[in-house]
């Protein structure tokens, strides 16, 4: 940590709202840099992976800079670490997304086609999530919660234990995800107003509990 703010780092990989994410960041009391250097990935509090655009050419890059070795490595290590809409996507195993690809494998499930029957895809806009589960990175948000959506897939999470949000776009579909130290949600915080810095705000400060501890 610097200065008693968590160091959070913001993977670059060619795919992402980095900007914005950055400056939601820093609107909560953390300490972010947007970064591909593994040497400085490692030694920050938590790492946020972002994500805007197809799931094939994501994972590409992200191998290319061998990030995705970065992240399990720092999962090992017990560091918080959030996928942010695309970087949800990525954390689990597979998409049917253009030619498909094989994800990060992190949660077990796959990505696939928004079910959207008779409505318009990609889902843009806001849209209610209803929590699960009790968890850090919601705490004190409201039972329903509007957040800032704009995809046209989403995951299907294998364990029922490890969906944390739903929303319904004219079927429900999973929008959060728990497993302790992972996290990650479909939707865009950074978009979301007032939520979605108060969810920033508690990765932060799961972050820094974890960044204290060690």
């Amino acid at each position: 940590m610097t200065g008693g703010k968590p160091r959070l780092a913001v993977l670059d990989y060619g795919m992402g709202n980095l900007r914005s994410v950055e400056k939601a960041l820093e609107r909560v009391g953390a300490d972010p840099v947007v970064t591909a250097d593994h040497e400085v990935a490692g030694a920050a509090d938590g790492v946020i992976l972002p994500g805007v655009g197809a799931f094939p050419k994501a994972m590409h890059n992200l191998r290319e800079l061998e990030l995705d070795v970065l992240i399990g490595d720092r999962l090992a290590a017990g560091i918080p670490t959030l996928g942010i809409c695309l970087g949800l996507q990525l954390l689990l195993e597979a998409s049917s997304e253009n030619e498909g690809a094989w994800g990060l494998g992190l949660l077990q499930g796959r990505v696939d086609r928004l079910p959207a029957p008779g409505l318009k895809v990609p889902h843009i806009g806001w849209n209610a999530v209803r929590w699960t589960k009790e968890s850090r990175l919601v705490a004190e948000l409201p039972d329903e919660s509007p957040f800032y959506f704009v995809h046209s897939f989403a995951p299907i999470p294998t364990a029922e234990e490890d969906v944390l949000g739903m929303a319904v776009y004219g079927e429900p579909f999973a929008c959060a995800v728990e497993r302790e130290p992972l996290y990650g949600v479909q939707f865009h915080p950074e978009k979301s107003s007032a939520n979605g810095l108060k969810l920033l705000a508690n990765f932060a400060g799961i972050c820094a509990a974890v960044g204290a501890a060690s």
